[in-house]
């Protein structure tokens, strides 16, 4: 998956579009990322040791990762991404629109 942890991303389609937040958590095998703020859903839950009261708690919702497009940083536009392979065989991410190396966040 071109997204990842960390990542600055802004959502594309849905009720959220244009709304921009960090990623939190990645799932690859089923193509869904957790975004910071964005699709939050209430969850009815019963009383338990971490929630003493129970009730309605809102949070998020993972998004499949079609609908979201990573923020280039010296841009500030979302951009699609190429895999561009070094010399010494690593791989690195290249923002399509800049043409700059997206950093590393984790």
């Amino acid at each position: 998956m071109r997204i990842r942890k960390g990542d600055q991303v802004e959502v594309i389609s849905g009720v959220y579009t244009g709304q921009r937040g960090r990623v939190l958590h990645v799932w690859p095998k089923k193509e869904r990322v957790l975004v910071e703020g964005i699709n939050n859903v209430k969850r009815h839950t019963r009383p338990n040791p971490n929630n003493q009261q129970g009730g309605i708690v809102e949070k998020e919702a993972p998004l499949h990762v079609s609908n979201l497009m990573i923020v280039d940083s010296q841009t500030d536009e979302r951009t699609r991404i190429r895999i561009q392979r070094l010399e010494d065989g690593s791989r690195v991410r290249i923002a399509q629109k800049s043409g700059e190396q997206i950093p590393e966040v984790e």
